[in-house]
């Protein structure tokens, strides 16, 4: 396995490349820029090319919706080539809130604009005459659609790469069979390794079933907080989580459509899912956040005695995990990342 790193850049984008360098050091292979309501992550993600030498660098995530296919293409060949082609372009559709409350566009075809915007950004990359007649997007643009003078078009400059790297965040079926089938990585949240393959299996095989194997194994991004410590500080390092797994449980979309709430239903929580929705809609959200199944903190966590941690980090190694994704906590991060790179190599 490789370690990989979301990148804090909420501060300081010299603290977040002082930071970035460190790690590279220490031995993280990956390191990820977020985009949600905050900065964009294209600006930090050149900074940090600049300022980094070994490190591949990935978007976690750039939302389909508020670029168009193309300059989502020209901006993945741009960071590509200013990284010295260690870029990522990690892509996902987001949920309505952000997508219809921050852009302002409808949140409608998720899946199959994906999958369209992946076949546009591969035609541009290979420096193809891009021409795409889809049901989310068309290029040119039909006529009846505008001026009539839009006219097929292809990247002019040449890519550092042309079969940059696409990872997708997916989570309901019909979207991981589509990430399995036509992207590079999978990056799946609240990932379980002890239940993700009964909930997940069907899907991957339906879509690897369709994989063309020039893109090879579909490499996978997960994991979670690292430390290793006593039970005492370990239990509570664990219940740091909480906030997250309310938030995203109990609040994020509507009480019918929420993806997370959906997943952790499918984990076999159901009584639990519904009643952390129900505390964090009501406004409860102290008592949502104590409703989290203990037994899913302590799973997806690499907290506790140094056995645990290596047992939770062969845990996701056994899960089909090939990017551990990590987030240390307490102590020197760094020796602690060192301490987790030598097991995984």
């Amino acid at each position: 396995m490789k370690l990989s790193m979301t990148l804090n850049y909420s501060g300081d984008p010299k603290a977040a490349a002082s930071q970035a360098r460190d790690l590279e050091l220490a031995g993280i292979d990956v390191g990820w820029v977020a985009e949600l309501y905050s900065f964009d992550a294209v600006s930090i993600l050149g900074y940090l090319a600049a300022k980094t030498e070994t490190m591949e660098l990935g978007s976690s995530i750039l939302p389909i919706y508020s670029r168009t296919p193309t300059l989502t293409a020209m901006t993945a060949a741009g960071l590509d080539a200013v990284s010295d082609g260690r870029f990522i372009l990690g892509i996902g559709a987001s949920g309505p809130q952000v997508i219809e409350g921050w852009h302002g566009v409808p949140y409608d075809r998720p899946v199959g604009r994906q999958r369209e915007l992946i076949e546009i950004c591969r035609k541009v990359w290979r420096r193809e005459v891009v021409v795409h007649d889809g049901p989310s997007y068309q290029l040119p643009l039909p006529a009846d659609q505008g001026t009539g003078l839009g006219k097929p078009l292809k990247l002019i400059n040449h890519p550092k790469r042309s079969n940059i790297p696409i990872y997708i965040a997916s989570l309901g079926p019909s979207n991981v069979a589509t990430t399995a089938e036509v992207a590079d990585g999978w990056i799946p949240v609240f990932f379980h390794p002890d239940k993700a393959g009964s909930v997940w299996a069907d899907a991957l095989a339906e879509g690897s079933a369709k994989r063309d194997p020039a893109l090879g194994p579909l490499e996978v991004v997960a994991g979670g907080s690292v430390a290793i410590c006593d039970e005492p500080l370990a239990r509570k390092i664990r219940d740091g989580a909480r906030f997250m797994v309310a938030l995203y449980v109990g609040g994020m979309g509507s009480r019918g459509q929420n993806f997370y709430n959906n997943l952790f239903r499918q984990y076999g929580y159901e009584s639990e899912a519904e009643q952390i929705q129900d505390l964090y809609l009501s406004g409860r959200k102290d008592e949502a956040m104590a409703a989290v199944p203990q037994d899913f903190l302590d799973a997806t966590a690499m907290v506790g005695d140094e056995g645990w941690v290596r047992e939770r980090v062969e845990a996701y190694a056994a899960a089909g995990v090939t990017r551990l994704q990590v987030t240390p906590v307490g102590g020197d991060h760094l020796a602690l990342i060192e301490k987790v790179k030598s097991w995984v190599s």
